[in-house]
């Protein structure tokens, strides 16, 4: 046995560890809530407070709320005024989605999990409301399905686990052939798109084509070449200083005379087209903060191996800046998800617009807490799957820890 060794069993037996104490409820009161009479009075004024306002939420909830304003405008909340004939289309659309949700998770499990175990129990959930119809639980059982059988796909594909993410815009693009139509089916006219649909379309095309718009705007303020770099400046620190209301009634008024004569571009575009203007100065500053995180020593590293200035910045550069910026782009994706709200007031019925023009239906007057409870939890439920997915992704890249 070596010295190493000798010298462990020697700091063992020299010091050896606490034995762990066990105290019992009582003392773990007393120390924790009742340790003096100041903290106990804390306690006891805390907790009566709490169970008073846990009392009047839950009276309130199960006694007094009128749910039915939910449950008479549920299409409303979801789809807006979308055509009852046509509404087969948004199912599909979901299908779609819940077999490619299912196809991810089967192809590459990791954070995918999040999502899939999300999205099947929001689905049971909703199949267990009360004001939900038949026809609507046939396709949410049909949802959960496309679910399994996506995993399934997944599993047993192997080729699935590479192209997983290009099969996502595949899905993207087949969800807006059905919703819009594009003149293959009916077409279905944007002014009646509206409700959780035309929010979570508004937030997906949001954050999806405002990331490479940004990656290459913190690029160019990067550069070392002054008019890019000027350029990016520019355009980075006008629209940060301008609110996204003003972008967006600037989307809709000067957008049309920007346009050819007898051209045309329908509001729902318009104000997509300024939330991804908005969204991507603010990913291109935080793409920048990740980028100066990199240190110097790589790149002069890859330069001194003979990679190029492109491939040092698309292999060594970009992927640690991006792994960095992970929390900052979630928070932001969430908060533009959020924004979307403020669409109603360029004449688009999101969610919350639908909220509002129901309050004010007068069969329905004195329902305002109803409707923006259940406004408030949809958000909720989506920003919230948005953050633990975040926080896992975070985990396995090993973002923050050492």
């Amino acid at each position: 046995m070596d010295l190493e060794k000798l010298q462990k069993i020697d700091d063992k037996v020299s010091n050896p560890m606490p034995a762990e104490v066990r105290i019992g409820p009582g003392a773990w009161l007393k120390k924790n809530l009742f340790y003096s009479w100041f903290s106990s009075i804390l306690t006891i004024v805390l907790l009566t407070a709490a169970v008073l306002l846990l009392t009047n939420i839950l009276g309130w909830t199960f006694f007094t709320a009128r749910w039915e304003v939910i449950s008479a405008n549920f299409k409303l909340f979801m789809v807006g005024q979308y055509p009852l004939e046509q509404l087969w289309r948004v199912w599909v659309s979901l299908l779609l989605i819940s077999l490619f949700i299912g196809i991810t998770y089967g192809a590459r499990r990791g954070i995918s999990n999040i999502m899939f175990f999300s999205i099947a129990a929001v689905y049971i959930v909703a199949i267990a409301l009360p004001f939900i119809s038949g026809s609507s639980r046939f396709w949410l059982a049909g949802a959960i399905l496309s679910l399994g059988a996506g995993f399934g796909i997944g599993s047993f594909v192997p080729i699935l686990k590479k192209y997983a993410g290009f099969a996502w815009i595949l899905c993207f693009v087949l969800v807006l052939f059905f919703i819009q139509g594009f003149g293959i089916l009916p077409e279905v006219r944007t002014n009646t798109w509206g409700g959780l649909m035309l929010t979570m379309m508004l937030a997906v095309i949001a954050i999806v084509f405002s990331f490479p718009i940004g990656v290459l705007f913190a690029l160019g303020r990067t550069s070392k070449l002054p008019i890019i770099r000027l350029i990016s400046v520019v355009y980075i620190e006008i629209i940060r200083g301008v609110p996204l209301i003003t972008i967006l009634f600037m989307a809709q008024i000067m957008v049309p005379l920007f346009l050819p004569g007898g051209v045309t571009v329908d509001n729902v575009v318009r104000a997509m087209v300024g939330l991804v203007i908005f969204n991507s100065a603010y990913i291109a500053e935080n793409v920048r903060g990740g980028l100066q995180a990199v240190p110097n020593s790589q790149i002069e590293a890859s330069h001194a191996l003979g990679l190029s200035t492109l491939k040092t910045t698309t292999f060594i550069v970009l992927p640690q800046a991006l792994r960095v910026t992970i929390p900052s782009m979630v928070g932001q994706s969430i908060s533009i998800l959020k924004d979307t709200t403020l669409v109603a007031t360029v004449g688009l019925l999101d969610v919350l617009g639908i909220g509002r023009t129901v309050i004010s239906n007068p069969e329905f007057l004195g329902t305002q807490k109803e409707v923006f409870v259940f406004v408030a939890l949809l958000f909720w439920v989506i920003c919230f799957t948005m953050s633990v997915t975040s926080r896992k992704l975070e985990r396995s890249l090993s973002v923050g820890h050492h």
